[in-house]
């Protein structure tokens, strides 16, 4: 079934009860998840927890992938995505990976939930996979060029390069094989080297 939560975006597409229900669900999936974690949460118990009918949690959701994904999408948006001031290129990106996974290290409930949500099939979790994607590649560009972005364009090579290690490191921690705050030490690092001789 199609969803209705990322296929009106922004979300001015949804009229006042709609869009309450989807705050309603959203607000529910994220204390469920709290409460029992990513692999004994359903959609219907989401479901029952916002106080709506399994088929109208099914009407917004496509499956509990896609709530992972959704509320993902939401909550790292939700951070800041200001860098430094005044702060070279290497600095400011610093900052803005030390701004993600601190933002992404706040809900390990999500942090878990959302590298196996991430890597499924379901087309809107492959929308909204895009989407924080290119979340991650603006916060990065805005890094780069600084604030206001009045200097030159961001070398597209140094982009994808940086949204590669991001997203390379992201899935080593959602597979365990690294911390969160290790990983934000080695970003930090990887920035460093990635800009040497790009600054």
């Amino acid at each position: 079934m199609s969803s209705q939560v990322t296929s009106l975006a922004p979300r001015q597409g949804l009229n006042a009860r709609r869009a309450e229900t989807v705050r309603k669900l959203m607000a529910a999936g994220l204390e469920e998840l709290r409460a029992v974690g990513h692999e004994a949460l359903t959609v219907r118990t989401v479901a029952q927890r916002a106080g709506v009918s399994p088929a109208t949690a099914y009407t917004y959701l496509s499956s509990k992938n896609h709530l992972f994904a959704e509320l993902f999408w939401r909550h790292i948006n939700e951070g800041e995505a200001d860098a430094a001031a005044g702060a070279g290129a290497t600095e400011r990106l610093q900052g803005a990976v030390r701004a993600l996974t601190a933002r992404i290290v706040a809900e390990p409930e999500l942090a878990a939930a959302v590298t196996p949500a991430l890597l499924g099939g379901d087309p809107d979790v492959a929308r909204l996979r895009l989407r924080i994607g290119g979340e991650f590649y603006e916060r990065f560009e805005a890094a780069l060029t600084g604030p206001g972005r009045s200097g030159e364009p961001a070398d597209p090579a140094v982009l994808e390069v940086l949204v590669l290690t991001f997203t390379g490191a992201l899935l080593q921690a959602g597979m365990g094989l690294l911390t969160y705050d290790q990983i934000t030490d080695r970003l930090v690092t990887s920035v460093d080297v990635i800009m040497r001789g790009n600054e």
